[in-house]
């Protein structure tokens, strides 16, 4: 078997054998395969695309490519939710003590950022002394004691998708359907899971940009779970504006704290309750949504779901006091003021400037090894459809430098639309997609 036929089999838009995936990922991994005809062989991918049995024959590939966790023994159904990202979401921090404390154990696997703010480990890592490079047995073992933990991705997680994702980012590639969904599936069935819910977002803030693109991504994840025999089940949501109020590190974990405790925003909430009554609906705990949402709704009001945070923390080393004081979470030296030039209503809040923003207070990084700021970021007021009148507060913008905080409030101006019309309020849950 020779790359340059797999090149030119994909060039003429011929379907892969997992023969031939193999080869190819084997190949990636040991060296024999230049990183070009890797780099060609995904420009073609981009091109003509997989079908569904090439894309899970390559999930499959990828996942194997490595370390695999074992969590049979935390029981029958162990659930994973994945967010494909967007701005101000955090609710990876609220969902898992949430599904813990109502009896459904999680092990999540997260990684860092790249963008405009840290990923969940980054956010998280806010919480001094916590540690989320944990072994195997001291993971699996938080898990059967507290029934949630998360945790740093092992360097030999799905080595296979690091290695394409470089190649892919250099190269062009990163926006193929097919790639996207092999690369986020691949670590969930790495990482153990046999429930897999994956929050599909887009809009301005997300990396899918169109409803239409969402849908195709979500169906392609879902039909390779199909063949995979694992539940993959994707809700497609809104990032026209950001989630929640808090954007940042540190200020995320915040405004966690206060969702858990039943006092957070609505639609960070909204959502929190969704996907968790999906999650306990597919792990066999209740026969449909709403009493999902009701049985969550409760462990917020009687604070076992805060509880269930607070035993994490504490189990991974962080430090308790800044979640029974979260403000010690967002203590910088500086705080500006974004106030509204006129009275109306909020007709826009564009989530992609918003993260341009944040980033200006150094909330995200470029490269690896670029540090960030934990406590900087920037706490919305006033979001799309909430009336507002002249001199009203729309944003309180956190920073460690004047010169950041008043670059910030600069973009930040921009993110606004004020009208004298009232908007409808954007829908958030659009739909959700499984395999039949």
């Amino acid at each position: 078997m020779k790359m340059i036929d797999i090149i030119a089999a994909k060039k003429s838009g011929n379907a892969h054998a997992q023969e031939e995936i193999n080869f190819l990922i084997r190949g990636m991994l040991d060296g024999s395969i230049a990183d070009y005809q890797i780099s060609a062989w995904l420009m073609a991918v981009c091109l003509k695309g997989m079908n569904f049995e090439e894309s899970y024959m390559l999930t499959d590939a990828m996942a194997y490519s490595g370390d695999v966790i074992d969590l049979s023994s935390l029981g029958s159904h162990i659930v994973d939710k994945h967010s494909t990202g967007g701005v101000g979401d955090k609710t990876t921090l609220i969902l898992t003590p949430l599904l813990a404390a109502a009896g459904v154990p999680v092990a999540k696997l997260s990684g860092r950022g790249l963008g405009f703010t840290g990923g969940t480990i980054d956010k998280l890592e806010s919480i001094p002394g916590l540690r989320t490079s944990l072994s195997n047995d001291e993971f699996i073992n938080q898990v059967k004691n507290i029934g949630a933990a998360i945790a740093s991705q092992t360097a030999n997680l799905v080595p296979a998708d690091k290695k394409l994702y470089e190649l892919r980012d250099v190269t062009c590639t990163v926006d193929s359907i097919s790639l996207i969904a092999a690369s986020v599936v691949s670590k969930k069935f790495a990482a153990g899971a046999n429930t897999i819910i994956l929050d599909v977002k887009f809009g301005s803030g997300a990396f899918m940009k169109t409803l239409e693109e969402a849908e195709e991504l979500s169906v392609t994840m879902a039909e390779i779970g199909k063949r995979a025999g694992k539940p993959v089940v994707c809700v497609i949501t809104s990032m026209e504006q950001p989630l929640g109020n808090a954007i940042g590190n540190g200020i995320e974990v915040f405004e966690s704290i206060q969702t858990l405790n039943n006092e957070g925003p609505e639609d960070l909430t909204e959502l929190c309750l969704y996907l968790g009554a999906l999650s306990l609906l597919k792990a066999g705990k209740v026969k449909d949504i709403e009493k999902g949402k009701e049985i969550l709704r409760e462990k917020l009001i009687d604070g076992s779901a805060l509880e269930k945070f607070k035993q994490m923390i504490i189990a991974q080393g962080g430090n308790i006091e800044y979640i029974e004081n979260p403000e010690k979470l967002i203590d910088t030296k500086f705080a500006f003021e974004l106030t509204a030039e006129s009275s109306g209503y909020v007709n826009k809040l564009d989530a992609l400037t918003v993260a341009k923003a944040s980033k200006a207070l150094g909330t995200g990084r470029e490269k690896k090894e670029d540090t960030i700021d934990y406590t900087a970021g920037i706490l919305l007021n006033k979001k799309t459809g909430d009336k507002i009148n002249k001199g009203d507060l729309l944003a309180k913008i956190y920073s460690n430098s004047i010169e950041s905080g008043h670059n910030s409030r600069e973009i930040l101006s921009h993110a606004y639309q004020i009208s004298s019309d009232k908007p409808e309020k954007p829908e958030l849950i659009i739909k959700v997609v499984e395999s039949a």
